[in-house]
């Protein structure tokens, strides 16, 4: 059913039984509104024929409401709404435009619970009318023909436990080695070195990482270590950002030096990465 459904269609109105009630014309109903209207507020609840009037509309929809999956009642309430208005007592035939106002009122109704929207915008937006309703993904056997995004390639599907994290921890571990063998505290530089890998993960370069903890007040306080210090340590662990370090050992890092493959032998001999840790040492000791 849409909106152009005929509002009088016995399709949308239950058949209204024996005509015991005036109102039950469009004629008697006019009269009744109008009387109920000129009563002033709180007529509707101390009125007998108001309750009847209630009762009768409640059956004489509940064929519509039925087919929108609602109570009978609910829709009586939207009738009530309409017969409020002073458009429907003055109208040629007002039962008309109640049952037609209903309709329309259920048919919002359905759509904004489909669409999850709110029933004034699905009565107001003409460009959703298009649109199905939404879809749960639990109600979905098989999101992959849903959408190809949705396919998880079987390769990386199951991986092997604990091989990427294995190949991590050991080269973290030689990063703390030879911070260690430089003179630096053990403890301090596996806070520090735990510390840069953790917030590695979530930026998206390694130049980037340098400059946000760089910019990090609190945690080389936390840690007990100089802004000297820290930025030392970030620079040769992640590799300087500058652009003529760019494809050097010193831009790539110690990090990435031990990821490429680099033995951690060749890396103990190397003068300048053990001049630079020494000097980036908040507690140097002193050369014998």
């Amino acid at each position: 059913m849409d909106e152009h459904t005929s509002p009088a269609s016995d399709d949308a109105a239950g058949p209204a039984g024996p005509a015991s009630h005036g109102f039950q014309s469009p004629e008697g109903l006019r009269a009744l509104l109008i009387r109920l209207h000129e009563a002033g507020p709180g007529a509707w609840r101390g009125d007998r024929e108001a309750a009847e009037l209630m009762r009768y509309t409640a059956v004489r929809y509940r064929r519509l409401a039925r087919r929108y999956g609602m109570d009978a009642w609910e829709v009586a309430s939207m009738a009530f709404e309409v017969m409020l208005a002073p458009s429907t007592r003055n109208a040629g035939n007002p039962w008309a435009v109640v049952t037609h106002a209903v309709q329309i009122t259920c048919l919002a109704e359905a759509r904004a619970a489909g669409l999850l929207v709110a029933t004034s915008k699905a009565r107001r937006t003409p460009r959703i009318a298009g649109f199905h309703d939404a879809v749960r993904f639990a109600e979905r056997e098989g999101l992959t023909d849903y959408h190809p995004a949705f396919a998880v390639a079987a390769d990386n599907d199951d991986p092997e436990p604990g091989e990427d994290d294995g190949q991590l921890t050991a080269v973290l571990s030689e990063v703390v080695g030879l911070f260690v063998s430089a003179g630096w505290d053990a403890a301090l530089v596996a806070d520090c070195v735990e510390h840069v890998a953790y917030r590695l993960a979530d930026l998206p370069s390694r130049s980037r990482a340098v400059e946000v903890l760089r910019r990090d007040r609190t945690v080389p306080v936390l840690l007990g270590l100089p802004p000297r210090s820290w930025t030392a340590l970030l620079r040769i662990v992640l590799g300087h950002p500058a652009a003529k370090h760019s494809g050097t050992p010193t831009g790539d890092g110690l990090l990435l030096r031990l990821l490429s493959g680099e033995l951690p032998d060749r890396l103990r001999d190397d003068d300048t990465l053990r001049d630079a840790i020494r000097a980036a040492n908040p507690n140097p000791t002193p050369e014998p």
